[in-house]
């Protein structure tokens, strides 16, 4: 589904990732772990042509991103506001977002249904502009974006930030229904170990921009992930 060979970035002398390879298939929760500094952020941001390496290459379903726009198409992704048009109330880049993928108005709103509980009543309908709402609210406008389009990639980085704990337990349950029957790949990084055990079928753990352990999500591996952890205190 997604390949990385020889991939190199590098700010400075720092190198920010340096993974020379690395495949994701089609239908898994891939996790990725990892301290402040580990390359997580840079990583998707790389599988989003968001930045350029200085080495390497990434293709999805064959073929070179950075030479094709045909990925874009079946991939969805949030990672911070900056995705966001905040001078838009939540309505209207919703409908943006429906113009951009040609959804019509009636299907929108039956797909925005299956975000009614995550909303909360405190997104729609209050005649806000992005810009005001709160951070736990544009991170929900945010992810419900990357996700309206049914994306057959979701990237999503960090996505429980600034949610609270029951937006937290309704954003799983979406993540887990939107799953369901291996017919997506969702990529995503957490600081929160529980949710990426929670969550994740293959996890990955970065440190200084290269992956030390690449495992699928069992308990035994989460112990050693977790022991990793806790021999950096």
């Amino acid at each position: 589904m997604i390949s990385l060979e020889n991939l190199l970035k590098k700010y400075g002398s720092t190198i920010a990732v340096d993974i020379e390879s690395l495949n994701i298939s089609h239908g898994e929760i891939f996790g990725l772990v990892g301290n402040n500094g580990a390359g997580k952020t840079t990583l998707l941001r790389l599988m989003l042509d968001l930045l350029k390496p200085e080495e390497g290459l990434i293709r999805s379903k064959e073929q070179i991103i950075h030479q094709s726009e045909h990925w874009k198409k079946y991939t969805g992704s949030y990672i911070d506001s900056n995705f966001l048009i905040e001078f838009l109330k939540a309505e209207e880049y919703f409908e943006f977002i429906g113009f951009l993928y040609d959804i019509e108005d009636a299907e929108l709103k039956i797909r925005l249904e299956d975000f009614r509980i995550f909303l909360n009543g405190e997104v729609l309908g209050n005649n806000k502009y992005i810009r005001t709402l709160s951070s736990g609210n544009k991170q929900k406008v945010g992810i419900i974006g990357s996700m309206i389009s049914e994306p057959e990639v979701l990237i999503l980085d960090e996505p429980f930030n600034f949610l609270d704990p029951s937006s937290q337990v309704s954003l799983k349950q979406i993540l887990r229904k939107y799953y369901a029957g291996n017919t997506k790949t969702i990529i995503l990084s957490s600081h929160n170990l529980s949710h990426i055990s929670d969550l994740c079928t293959r996890i990955v753990l970065m440190e200084k921009g290269k992956i030390i352990k690449d495992c699928k999500n069992t308990s035994d591996n989460m112990k050693d992930i977790e022991s990793y952890f806790g021999s950096q205190i």
